[in-house]
């Protein structure tokens, strides 16, 4: 399925509560790098510890809010052929 939609969108942004290194963006990159190769942006923690807070807050220090997800729907557009 992730293929699938590789070859209809051309482009793929994940986002996950996540670490990115290992996570979620790091399986579809595995998958799609073998069959289809597209643009990808993650959006998820980048190598840091997190800690508690609101929500809301920890998403935007973490760049893991709307805007970020925003930025990289733009990037990834910006790349895709």
């Amino acid at each position: 399925m992730i293929t699938k939609y590789a070859r209809q969108c051309k482009a793929i942004v994940t986002v996950e509560e996540h670490q990115v290194n290992a996570g979620i963006g790091s399986a579809i990159a595995e998958v799609v790098v073998k069959s289809f190769p597209v643009p990808i942006e993650m959006v998820g923690m980048n190598d840091s510890f997190g800690e508690s807070g609101e929500p809301k807050e920890l998403l935007a220090k973490y760049s893991m809010d709307a805007k970020a997800i925003g930025r990289a729907v733009a990037q990834v557009l910006k790349r895709k052929s």
